[in-house]
């Protein structure tokens, strides 16, 4: 089995242009191919998890692969899937993020000489002259075609600015860019980037007579068609100074019984032969299942020794053992507690376990809220400074552990 079939049985591939060739040149190790990276935060986050996982799993077999970061396309933010127009970032913040970005990076990818490189398009599309761009590019793009794109149509209602407008060209202009100085012959990326993964190609075409290829990839949802990696908080992040390994490990530890052999065939290493096993478990096993899922993603993102606490901590936990060693943990200064006490309200928005008051209400009504392994049965319940002083562990439901401690 080569890699183009086993993507195809991992349930990786959603679209590509030109099956044929496709297959033929990643099986070959004939790809030089790029997924590009907007730094729009200084962390990556489980929505870059699966294109990380791809491209480690194409430099396995021998294809080479170009991180694209976006200081130049993070200037201005991709439309692709949002309702809204991106908060504009500054040259800094992008520089500081793009170098996170690459530490991460280094876990999954092997990068170095004939291995897999890291290039800026800040590099070539901060100096462009405007004019230029346009009789040199802008003459090969229609914009009824643009119209019609996907990534536009779902802002024509709210309103999409010229500012973003011009994303898929810049998309394009580094797949052409790419092209010519650095050999690259394919694009990889999300599915909600095949328009402008496809302008791409017909770039390449009309500007050098070349056949370059796209392939996207299965975007990664849950049972009800919403994106994977959220959390109440937030995103799930790689760095475990925003997501700890424990709750990186909590998080898939506790994904829908739906979703898990999803989950362990597009994101694990574990062979097809060994999945094929597991999906003959017995029901009863859907929590070992669970497990392997966290253990196994939590090695590649944070390292076997840190999975290996995270599943320690969690088996404690569960069993009552209360070790909160590596519990997400919220720390409380004197200005929290005016009086020398906190309401539970305001300790659960403060550890971001409740999104309003309402939901508080409703959570300790229905007896889902305990501290210290004592049920919180009244929203007046209040906690002193001494009490937090050794850390009130609370537990949301039968699966969320979370500690307040005073600083």
């Amino acid at each position: 089995m080569g890699i183009y079939e086993e993507l195809q049985a991992r349930g990786l591939i959603a679209q590509v242009t030109d099956e044929k060739e496709i297959r033929e040149l990643i099986n070959n190790g004939g790809a030089k191919f790029y997924i590009g990276f907007d730094p729009t935060a200084d962390s990556l986050h489980v929505g870059h998890f699966m294109a990380l996982c791809l491209m480690k799993r194409l430099q396995m077999a021998g294809n080479k692969p170009v991180v694209l970061l976006g200081g130049g396309t993070g200037m201005i933010g991709d439309p692709s899937g949002r309702s809204d127009m991106r908060k504009m970032m500054t040259k800094e913040t992008i520089d500081h993020n793009i170098e996170c970005f690459k530490k991460q990076m280094s876990r999954f990818i092997e990068f170095g000489e004939d291995k897999a490189i890291a290039v800026n398009n800040g590099d070539w599309l901060l100096g462009l002259n405007y004019i230029e761009l346009l009789r040199e590019v802008g003459t090969h793009f229609s914009v009824n075609n643009m119209l019609r794109a996907e990534c536009y149509k779902q802002r024509m209602e709210k309103g999409l600015s010229f500012f973003e407008f011009n994303y898929m060209i810049m998309q394009a202009y580094d797949f052409w860019y790419l092209h010519q100085n650095y050999g690259v012959n394919m694009q990889f990326g999300g599915d909600d980037q095949w328009s402008n993964m496809l302008a791409g190609t017909e770039l390449i075409r009309r500007k050098e007579g070349d056949d370059a290829f796209a392939m996207t990839i299965t975007l990664l949802l849950n049972s009800e068609g919403k994106k994977m990696g959220k959390t109440q908080s937030g995103a799930v992040w790689l760095d475990p100074e925003k997501t700890t390994p424990f709750e990186f490990f909590q998080y898939w530890r506790n994904v829908g019984d739906a979703d898990v052999m999803k989950c362990i065939r597009m994101l694990t290493f574990l062979t097809l032969e060994e999945i094929e096993e597991m999906d003959r478990w017995d029901d009863s096993r859907i929590n070992e299942k669970k497990e392997v899922l966290a253990f196994e993603l939590t090695k590649l993102v944070h390292g076997e020794e840190e999975a290996v606490k995270a599943r320690e901590a969690s088996h404690a936990l569960f069993a009552g053992g209360g070790d909160d060693t590596h519990m997400p943990t919220t720390e409380l200064t004197e200005a929290d507690l005016p009086d020398g006490e906190i309401a539970v309200m305001d300790l659960l928005q403060k550890c971001g376990l409740i999104e309003s008051r309402g939901e508080g209400r409703r959570l300790i009504d229905q007896g889902g809220l305990s501290a210290n392994q004592e049920k919180v049965t009244s929203i007046d319940r209040k906690f002193t400074k001494e009490e937090l002083a050794g850390g009130v562990i609370l537990k949301k439901g039968k699966k969320v552990f979370h500690r307040a401690v005073m600083k």
